[in-house]
């Protein structure tokens, strides 16, 4: 069986719908061509996938491998963003056939390997390969054992390597037959450390050091004041790792719905993942009265999760709990402990209180989980067009996963208005504009309690110059999670463009302390803010903290530039003018300009005032 989808079907079809079609409709009939030649059969080809079966394994590999071949001459001259690249995946097995289609686990291993294989890639089965690792002129991969949906047991996985050069290898199987021995020792040791710690968290924990209020960075709230520790995953499987970062993250969300506590940003607390943190010093980094840490272990459908409330400033534990549940108990188990949390903080709340506080923001389905998470962590991390496009396949999976998963349709928002603005990497930016704008939408109405498809919703009204309604949904976004420091944040950069730049202040100076460990463009909004106001000593603190950590940001110089001249500061003003021009020699106010969407004209003027007394050219 010889199954294949194209890679990123969805952000292709969104970008030219009717041309996605026709080219999807060539390369079926490459692949149709090319099974034919080598005496098979189209069984099925629903949406992007394409269904065939062989009468010999060997003839399904050397079609896979003729289609790849193919299809790549056809997409040789196209542009990157559209090429169609095909995935397959190939498995030996039983099936069942029924008026000329056929089902079974055979067919579904296939579907599996596809989704290993990478775009333009194919990847067989164990038994697949045991009929033709010695007879076609490619080489092979070893990836392992894989385990995957609806399947009991591993597969064996391999991918064919095309290139001339790999012919008649076999790649990586004496490495995972060396390693089986230190896998099995590995799982030996982990199981003592894991019992050892389990007993050490509920039968002697450690003492606690207590915090100090005079030592804390920020100055305690009055509300009761928590982090929530990335908990930590016990599995042996380190791909586990996004079920503790959900469990983490949607207890944050639920408490800082909470207008009673104050809760740090995820950003912050996630600063120490994988750290050996004391909990004096996250207390007094980050302001805080308590301290949440917790654990999760994964074992085949169940689950076992440790967590402890810790009061920080006596240094003691407030309550410490074990919870072993089924794996699809989960997602009701993170709102049982957040209600533990909050009644451990004498936090009480109405059944309404806890209707409108525990909403269905998640999924219960893990695999769309998996895919939101790889999609996050591609988003998130170093800033290049190859990331947001595999970050936009990996929210795409998810969301066909569970189209009911709101998640990853704001982040899919997040990245096609990433794309048409801050790279312009997209080949339509008014197109992705409007994509991001529906996936707002259907996220909204999913749940419309829900804070993060307001802020983009926010950001995409000021992209379009509608001030007002960028204004509403921020303030929405607030009212509905009176903690996220992204939407205080965002706020105060939508206000300030309308010129309400004192209370831009004081939304920029919120969201910090709720994020403690804030990215760039937070402390962007608030030397910006001050700069506006006048403040510009402390829009120079702001400044100089950016380029302590970038020394080569251009905003930075910029306001500098702008600052010391609005102080008569000529020599400082100068030499950040200097700066400005080292990094970009074609720099101009007019370009400076035009990056700012102010509504006031007038703020608009006063600052490139200051740009042209600084001597920057026009």
């Amino acid at each position: 069986i010889l199954s294949a989808d194209v890679k990123g079907y969805s952000r292709l079809m969104s970008v030219d719908e009717e041309g996605t079609v026709k080219a999807l409709n060539d390369c079926r009939e490459i692949i149709a061509r090319c099974v034919h030649d080598h005496r098979g059969r189209v069984v099925d080809s629903p949406g992007d996938n394409v269904l065939t079966e062989f009468v010999s394994t060997v003839e399904a590999v050397k079609c896979a491998v003729k289609i790849q071949e193919d299809l790549k001459v056809r997409n040789a001259d196209l542009p990157e963003s559209r090429k169609m690249e095909f995935r397959i995946g190939i498995n030996l097995g039983d099936v069942i056939e029924e008026e000329g289609r056929i089902y079974g686990d055979g067919v579904n291993i296939a579907a599996r390997l596809e989704g290993l294989a990478e775009a333009g890639g194919i990847c067989i089965s164990g038994t697949a390969f045991d009929q033709v690792k010695s007879k076609l002129p490619v080489g092979y991969q070893y990836v392992g054992r894989q385990t995957v949906k609806n399947i009991p047991d591993p597969i064996r996985a391999y991918k064919v390597l095309m290139e001339p050069e790999h012919a008649g290898k076999v790649i990586g199987e004496d490495k995972y037959r060396k390693w089986r021995w230190a896998q099995i020792s590995a799982v030996i040791v982990i199981v003592i450390a894991g019992a050892f710690a389990i007993w050490n968290f509920y039968f002697g924990p450690p003492p606690i050091e207590p915090a100090s209020v005079d030592k804390m960075v920020y100055p305690l709230p009055d509300n009761p004041s928590i982090a929530v520790l990335p908990f930590v995953n016990l599995s042996e499987d380190s791909r586990q790792e996004y079920l503790s970062d959900s469990i983490t993250e949607q207890i944050i969300t639920t408490l800082s719905r909470d207008p009673h506590l104050f809760v740090i940003d995820r950003q912050s607390t996630f600063v120490y993942k994988g750290k050996p943190v004391k909990i004096q010093q996250v207390a007094e980094e980050l302001g805080v009265r308590y301290v949440l840490e917790g654990a999760v272990q994964k074992s085949g459908d169940n689950v076992r999760i440790t967590v402890q409330l810790i009061d920080a400033l006596k240094g003691r534990h407030i309550w410490s709990e074990r919870y072993d549940r089924e794996l699809k108990d989960i997602f009701a188990l993170q709102d049982e402990i957040t209600i533990k949390i909050m009644n451990g903080l004498s936090i009480e709340l109405t059944e309404g209180e806890q209707a409108r506080r525990f909403t269905k923001a998640g999924t219960d389905n893990l695999e769309a989980l998996e895919k939101f998470y790889q999609g996050r962590a591609f988003m998130e991390s170093r800033g290049t067009k190859e990331n947001i496009d595999k970050a936009i396949q990996f929210f795409e999976d998810s969301i066909s996963l569970d189209p009911e998963f709101l998640w990853p349709y704001v982040f899919l928002g997040w990245t096609h208005f990433i794309a048409a603005t801050t790279q312009s990497w997209s080949e339509s930016p008014d197109r992705s504009i409007q994509t991001a704008f529906d996936l707002a939408q259907k996220a909204i109405a999913i749940d419309d309690s829900d804070f993060r498809p307001h802020l983009l919703l926010g950001d995409l009204y000021l992209q379009k110059r509608q001030f007002d309604k960028a204004v509403s949904e921020a303030e929405l976004a607030v009212a509905l999670n009176p903690n996220a420091g992204l939407a205080y944040f965002r706020l105060a950069a939508i206000v300030g463009k309308l010129g309400r730049w004192e209370e831009s202040v004081l939304y920029a100076k919120k969201a910090i302390r709720l994020n403690p460990f804030p990215g760039i463009w937070w402390y962007f909004a608030l030397g910006h803010a001050y700069f506006m106001t006048g403040q510009y000593d402390e829009s120079i603190v702001i400044w100089k903290k950016i380029l302590n950590k970038f020394p080569d940001n251009i905003q930075s110089h910029v306001f500098l530039a702008a600052c010391y001249t609005s102080l008569g500061r000529d020599a400082e003003s100068a030499a950040a003018a200097k700066e400005v021009l080292r990094i970009n020699p074609k720099f101009s106010v007019k370009s400076q300009a035009k990056l700012l969407r102010y509504k006031n004209k007038a703020d608009l003027e006063r600052l490139v005032a200051a740009l042209r007394k600084a001597g920057l050219p026009e």
